[in-house]
């Protein structure tokens, strides 16, 4: 077998590392469909995934994603063809994704909420072939919008649904409920196994999307050596085994809902509680199937602290959090010293991992993100902007390599000669500190340098949306800085300058970024509107000073509506 580097577009790890991963174990040489199937052999009978649409077992999941690959083979889709992902958090997902992966397709791990700014741009960087979108989202047609982006681009030649309970045909749409349907399950197989011996462990399994530092996000190339192991170490170092039940709210297309929650359950023969954001419902879910496990992100810490969550924790036994320091009420919350414990991850796309081990004192569990989950993970403090190490405690960028930390964006080059150290360490953009605590080394995030707003875990970037403020004609200049969210930790709040001394409503600036087809969840929720902006003594907008300004300001406005009421 010979991987394919997508025509040198695909950064591949230093031959010594990677030969060193494969004798230590942190690489294997399946493919991540035949990693499913061996768990799916073993666990038959168990359940494998719950969500509101029913259950399914490990026999059943594995039977009909074969199906489903070779439906989609047989549709003329070929080994490693692009497939963008537009899919909410339902039990067809999770068929679409494992159908995908063994029919030898790479999934492309997009959001339903992107639109044309977004999915044009990466869909023509991959080349992707097929486009795999919901039904009803959120009240937006996105079939219409597959179809209309299909509409001249140099290579999608399918669209298909999910979620169509009419049966209806559509032109040049195909049903995935149709996929596969009429194939027997013995020759579904032979097929699928016949894809899996002509995969190389190199070959792309996944490509992940970037939070976006500059520009629209980059491509992040996962690969079946790495992907399924990655998982694997994560829910070995939380303890799951087969009688986990693990709960998960956040979109399980994002790479923490892939390695933390889809793959990572069934990598020890778990269920999948797949649940939504929705947080009484999510909870509701969790009390109905006793679920053991969740990950909890920033966008739901309000929800833990109100009385929906207490039906959900009966049966709890771990909670993880992630995406934002976590408050001493909400981790006192969850870890109660009542057989409910709380520990904290770290993780991106690019790779890294880190989670609070199991035996960890309270203190390291509140106030770090824990330690690497592999053996082979590498991290490092650098001066920020120099490759200087820094002590212990001395706060800098962290810098990671590792068996599952990329060794470069795909089709990236300028952009990789500043994302990798020159000995081939990620630098993350966090700032971070080593915390020691009982003798061992926790890792600790203390902000970050990269100009990004987390909101509720979804990474808006700044300059991305000035340049696309800035397209308005009225708008003379802009900075969108993060303004605090008590639900979501950030949002984002643009200053603008006028062409005319005008200021335009804040309906006229969203109005502006849907017709450039920009996610919703990235347009600024305020405006303010200033003369000129501020500068620093280097001549660079005081982005520090302004996000300082809004921060007064939003709690001067609490404080006088708290007089009121």
């Amino acid at each position: 077998m010979t991987y394919s580097d997508w025509g040198g577009r695909l950064v591949t790890f230093p031959e010594d590392r990677a030969r060193h991963y494969r004798e230590s174990g942190m690489w294997s040489d399946d493919p991540t469909g035949r990693r499913l199937h061996q768990i799916a052999h073993r666990f038959a009978e168990r359940t494998a995934v719950i969500s509101a649409e029913g259950s399914m077992s490990f026999a059943e999941l594995d039977r009909r994603t074969d199906q489903i690959a070779a439906g989609l083979i047989r549709l003329g889709l070929n080994r490693l063809d692009p497939v963008i992902f537009q899919l909410t958090n339902r039990q067809e997902t999770v068929l679409a994704w494992y159908g995908c992966i063994k029919a030898g397709l790479v999934p492309v791990a997009t959001l339903a909420a992107h639109r044309m700014h977004e999915i044009g741009h990466v869909s023509r960087k991959v080349g992707a072939v097929g486009h795999i979108v919901e039904v009803r989202t959120a009240g937006f047609d996105l079939v219409e919008f597959a179809r209309e982006h299909a509409t001249g681009h140099p290579s999608i030649r399918h669209i298909i649904t999910v979620g169509d309970e009419s049966g209806r045909d559509q032109p040049g749409v195909t049903r995935l409920e149709d996929l596969g349907l009429e194939t027997d399950p013995v020759a579904a197989r032979s097929l699928v196994e016949q894809i899996e011996g002509q995969t190389d462990p190199l070959d792309v399994a996944a490509f992940q999307l970037s939070g976006g530092t500059t520009g629209v996000p980059k491509v992040i190339p996962r690969i079946h050596a790495e992907y399924w192991n990655n998982a694997l170490l994560y829910a070995q170092r939380l303890g799951w085994d087969e009688h986990s039940r693990v709960a998960h709210l956040i979109p399980i297309i994002h790479n923490a809902g892939i390695s933390c929650g889809l793959h990572a359950a069934h990598s020890v023969g778990a269920c999948l509680v797949l649940a939504t954001a929705d947080a009484p419902a999510a909870f509701e879910l969790m009390a109905r199937t006793e679920a053991t496990e969740v990950l909890i992100g920033h966008g739901h810490y309000q929800a833990v602290l109100t009385h929906d969550f207490d039906k959900a924790r009966t049966s709890l036994r771990r909670v993880v959090l992630s995406g934002a320091k976590v408050p001493p009420e909400l981790f006192d919350r969850v870890d109660d010293g009542a057989g409910h414990w709380a520990g904290q991850l770290f993780g991106m796309s690019e790779g890294l991992l880190t989670v609070t081990p199991l035996d960890s004192p309270a203190h390291a569990r509140l106030t770090t993100v824990g330690t690497p989950i592999a053996s082979d993970d590498e991290i490092s403090i650098l001066e920020p902007g120099a490759e200087n190490e820094l002590r212990d405690g001395g706060v800098g960028e962290l810098c990671c390599r590792g068996p599952y930390t990329i060794p470069g964006y795909f089709d990236a080059p300028e952009h990789n000669q500043n994302a990798f150290t020159s000995d081939g360490f990620y630098r993350t953009g966090d700032l971070a500190a080593i915390t020691v605590i009982d003798g061992k080394r926790y890792l600790s995030i203390e902000g970050r340098i990269k100009d990004l707003i987390n909101r509720g875990g979804e990474k808006v970037n700044a300059e991305e949306l000035e340049l696309l403020l800035l397209e308005h004609p009225g708008i003379a200049n802009a900075a969108v800085v993060a303004m605090p969210d008590p639900r979501l930790g950030e949002k984002a709040c643009a200053y603008l300058v006028s062409v005319d001394g005008e200021p335009l409503l804040l309906k006229a600036v969203q109005e502006h970024l849907a017709q450039l087809g920009v996610a919703k969840f990235k347009w600024p929720e305020r405006l303010e509107w200033v003369p000129s902006l501020p500068h620093t003594n280097v001549n660079k907008i005081d982005k520090k000073r302004l996000r300082a300004e809004i921060a007064a300001k939003l709690l001067a406005e609490a404080d006088a509506h708290g007089v009121v009421a």
